[in-house]
């Protein structure tokens, strides 16, 4: 039986941290969503609900949405890139606007 190589399971680890995150309970394919308000929201929910994480709900909510984009890297969609990088702008204007009420 072939077993894998070195390089193959070192592309593999970074999609296992976004699917099974100690940190936080993430919905199914939310970094897939075309919706980036309800990607942020659903990042928010996920961290605001959690009892693992070290950081604040806003820092854990945003490091995970930074890691899925960075570990994508080159194969992630210019359109999906962007709808992420409006999702960051949401969550941001989540937790601002937390911070108000």
């Amino acid at each position: 039986m072939a077993t894998k190589s070195k390089s193959s399971q070192k592309v593999l680890w970074s999609g296992k941290v976004t699917k099974e995150s100690s940190a936080l309970d993430l919905e199914t394919g939310v970094f897939t969503w075309t919706d980036a308000r309800k990607i942020a929201l659903s990042l928010k929910q996920s961290a605001d609900n959690s009892t693992r994480r070290k950081s604040s709900p806003f820092r854990s909510a945003m490091s995970m949405l930074v890691f899925y984009i960075n570990r994508a890297g080159r194969n992630l969609d210019k359109n999906q890139l962007n709808i992420l990088e409006q999702a960051k702008e949401e969550l941001r204007i989540l937790y601002q606007n937390d911070r108000h009420q």
